[in-house]
Parts: structure tokens; C-alpha cells; sequence
């Protein structure tokens, strides 16, 4: 059983939610700025927050969310956010595929974080809590399980725009 002082999976997890949120804060700093570097600026925050999200996502739903429904009777949260997550799908293709020209697309990148920003506290206050009071639940290995997994997509996407 993981310790709080022991990185275990909710940690990775709640890493990833901390450094996408200082990515929304950069970029809702930039939203007022008309210069071209801040246009170019926020495309390139946009586009690293859309690779993140996707990641995060993919890994919880390949890896953290299937261990936690067969250790738990988190169900009913698990099936939420699920549908958290293919609601954020929709806003990121909508970005990634987006003009930053059109008056709609700063909105849509700060409405995401805002959704982002909710699920989170819902991971946090309780997804998280019953990972780590399941019994059997190996978080710790699991960490490595998803850093691994992590590590292999974004080298994908890195390759894939390369």
C-alpha cells in the first residue's frame, strides 16, 4: 500500500493536471495581447495542451480507470468521467482543427480548461481517494505502468509531427 510520501499513480496523474492548469493560466495571460508573437504563442500553448490532455486521457482510460473499476465500486464516477473525457475530445479536435483568427477560438481553449479544471477537482476530491484506499491496488506500480505508457504516446506524437 502506497504511502503519501510515495509517488504512486494519483501523484503522476495529479502532476500532469497541475502543469496542463499553468499552461491555461499562460495562455488566458496571453488572451489580451494582440501581438503576433502572442497570436503565435498561444497556438503553440494550445497545441502543447491538446497533446497533454490527449495523453492524460488515453492513459487513464487504458490503464488507471480499467484497474479502478475492477478494484472499486467507483462505477458511476468512472462512467462520468469517461464522458468528461470524450467531452474534452470534442473541444480539443475542435482546437486542434481551429483558426486562431476566428473570435471562438481563445473561448474554446478557456472553456477546456475550465471543464479541465472541474474534472480535476472530481479526480482529486474523489476518484483519487478511492484508488488509494482500494485494497489490491497497486498505484505505485501503476505509476510506472502509465509513465511508461505516457513516454511511448507523446514520443508517437513527436514522431507523427515531426
Amino acid at each position: 500500500m502506497a504511502t503519501r510520501q510515495t509517488p504512486d499513480a494519483c501523484t503522476l496523474l495529479d502532476a500532469d493536471h497541475r502543469n496542463v492548469k499553468k499552461m491555461f493560466k499562460e495562455f488566458e495571460e496571453l488572451t489580451n495581447s494582440k501581438a503576433k508573437s502572442a497570436v503565435q504563442k498561444k497556438r503553440e500553448l494550445a497545441d502543447q495542451i491538446c497533446r497533454e490532455l490527449t495523453v492524460h486521457a488515453q492513459i487513464e482510460e487504458e490503464i488507471f480507470y480499467p484497474a479502478l473499476r475492477s478494484a472499486t465500486k467507483a462505477g458511476d464516477l468512472l462512467d462520468e468521467a469517461e464522458v468528461e473525457h470524450s467531452t474534452a475530445k470534442d473541444l480539443i479536435a475542435q482546437i486542434e482543427q481551429g483558426d486562431e483568427s476566428d473570435p471562438k477560438w481563445d473561448a474554446k481553449v478557456i472553456v477546456l480548461g475550465e471543464y479541465i479544471d472541474h474534472h480535476v477537482k472530481e479526480e482529486r476530491g474523489e476518484i483519487f481517494v478511492k484508488a488509494r484506499a482500494a485494497r489490491g491496488l497497486d498505484l505505485v506500480a501503476m505509476r510506472d505502468e502509465l509513465q511508461a505508457r505516457k513516454d511511448a504516446l507523446m514520443e508517437e506524437m513527436a514522431a507523427a509531427t515531426a
